[in-house]
């Protein structure tokens, strides 16, 4: 397989070059004039000494450019790493730092959040700033630290073609998502990895260059990312949506004709609030989800709203992008599965004992095959956790490939119809999002308001997951529950801050003298007393 993650764009422009490519509100971009401004960028990103497997951070909303910058990565050799823009400061700067991003590509509406995130990082030699053509807010850029405006750097030539990466084992992106460690992780995506995953699920969706898939989740989410890929590889458009609440997706699937829209469970719950425009899914052809459970009365409203419209149900972990899907011939016979896996993958359950499970046993699951990641960035022993040796493969044989224990417990029925039951560890699966509770914990710690906290994920149909506080003030302390979110918001991302705060004098601890989440938990459900 030759294809690196900037030739899909590459190929689709040769193709179809005047096709569009990037529809953002009134403006439309050709595959050719996109290729072309990735090419320049490369050149650009090269220009101020971008080699070999260096990083380039991407922190920018959604735009053409945040596109270009990670193909343009591609292109010069380089690992892109895509920040979302929910994260703060703090977080942020934890990205630059962990994966050693040389340059941060940026917008300068953003400067003034980040000015203390970019001081004194090592690593960082210079910005590409969009917008910077206007000049930058005084003191938003750390002195010392070079930048140039996006014009100045998609000026240039493109660089000369190179032939020196594997596309089964260099690294595409670093994509960050929460760790149990508190800090964002970086999961490691090969080119094969990106390429693979945007030809498997663009298979069994079915896209064609007809389709205008809208582009609602961030590119630095695998699963929106993968909207741009699919997009490219087939050569349709992407329509660019904007997401502040569910009427942007109205106006823009009504504007662009959309035929296929990708969401998470909080997205697919705010829609159901509003009352369509007869038009507006009027060429909606299919619906994906993933990110957290789709409740089976949201299925059911969507089949009977949109009845022209097929309902893809997938799971996936960012360690492998995506494992199942239930095909929409299915949704109405067992709207509670996650389905079987998708093309390229395999899935297997597992006992403790790395023993196949059988039709109706609970096991782990186990993915194997080319959407498998590298690794975590930085972090060998998180990941010789979780990807270890194919335990399927014939003994005494020393196989490469490593495969990904997901930490999810899943049923199959007689038919292979995969179903989940839990998650292994204590993680918090909250508006698309896997949060830790430790991270939740160690904001309101921060503070010096409370003594003592537990942070709880309890269901929602809504969000999947909402988070619920459980504090005890600190000594001499006497705070409200909306003093606590007052004094932490600024710092944490939306995300991440709670729906509920519960304070006590007191929180019970166990024999050992820890904080007892177990009873909280079973307390938060009604189980104890």
């Amino acid at each position: 397989m030759r294809y690196l993650v900037h030739h899909l764009l590459a190929d689709s422009a040769a193709r179809t070059p005047d096709a569009p490519c990037i529809l953002d509100g009134d403006h439309v971009t050709t595959f050719a004039a996109l290729d072309d401004e990735v090419g320049r960028l490369a050149g650009g990103l090269v220009r101020l000494g971008v080699g070999f497997g260096d990083r380039v951070a991407v922190h920018l909303g959604k735009t053409r450019e945040e596109a270009a910058s990670m193909l343009a990565a591609s292109r010069a050799d380089a690992v892109f790493v895509n920040i979302n823009t929910q994260l703060r400061g703090p977080q942020v700067r934890h990205i630059l730092s962990d994966s050693g991003a040389v340059v941060l590509i940026t917008h300068r509406g953003r400067l003034r959040g980040l000015t203390e995130a970019l001081a004194g990082l090592p690593s960082l030699k210079a910005l590409i700033i969009v917008g910077g053509d206007r000049g930058v807010p005084k003191d938003a850029v750390p002195e010392g630290l070079p930048w140039v405006p996006w014009d100045e750097a998609v000026a240039g030539d493109p660089p000369p073609p190179t032939h020196r990466r594997r596309v089964e084992t260099d690294p595409a992106g670093i994509i960050y998502t929460s760790g149990s460690s508190g800090a964002p992780k970086g999961v490691v995506v090969s080119h094969r990895n990106v390429v693979c995953g945007a030809g498997s699920v663009s298979s069994y969706v079915r896209n064609t260059p007809d389709d205008v898939i809208l582009s609602v989740l961030p590119f630095s989410f695998d699963y929106g990312m993968n909207q741009l890929m699919c997009a490219l590889r087939v050569g349709c458009a992407l329509a660019l949506c904007r997401y502040l609440g569910p009427g942007d997706i109205l106006e823009a699937a009504k504007r662009h004709r959309a035929t296929g829209l990708a969401g998470i469970p909080p997205i697919w719950s705010a829609l159901l609030q509003l009352d369509w425009d007869a038009d507006a899914f009027a060429h909606l052809r299919y619906i994906t989800n993933s990110g957290g459970a789709f409740p089976v009365e949201h299925v059911r409203a969507y089949r009977e709203r949109l009845p022209h419209t097929q309902v893809f149900l997938m799971y996936g972990l960012t360690e492998a992008f995506r494992s199942t899907y239930l095909d929409p011939a299915q949704v109405d016979v067992r709207p509670d599965s996650m389905g079987k896996a998708i093309p390229d993958a395999e899935i297997v359950l597992v006992d403790d004992d790395d023993q196949l499970c059988g039709p109706g046993e609970i096991g782990q699951l186990v993915h194997r095959g080319p959407l498998v990641a590298l690794g975590y960035w930085n972090d060998p022993a998180r990941t010789a956790e979780r990807f270890r040796p194919d335990p399927l493969a014939p003994k005494g044989l020393q196989v490469e490939q490593k495969v990904v224990y997901s930490g999810d417990y899943v049923r199959m029925d007689a038919e292979g119809y995969l179903y989940f039951v839990g998650r292994r560890d204590m993680m918090i699966k909250t508006s698309g999002f896997r949060v830790s509770p430790d991270e939740v914990e160690a904001f309101f710690y921060d503070s010096g308001l409370v003594r003592d906290a537990v942070a709880l994920g309890l269901p929602d149909p809504d969000l999947g997951q909402r988070i619920r506080l459980i504090a005890a003030p600190a000594a001499g302390q006497t705070v409200t529950a909306e003093q606590l979110i007052a004094a932490v918001q600024r710092q944490m991302p939306s995300y991440m801050v709670p729906k509920e705060i519960e304070l006590r004098d007191s929180l019970p601890r166990n024999a050992n003298g820890k904080l007892d989440r177990a009873r909280l938990a079973r307390e938060a459900r009604g189980e104890d007393a």
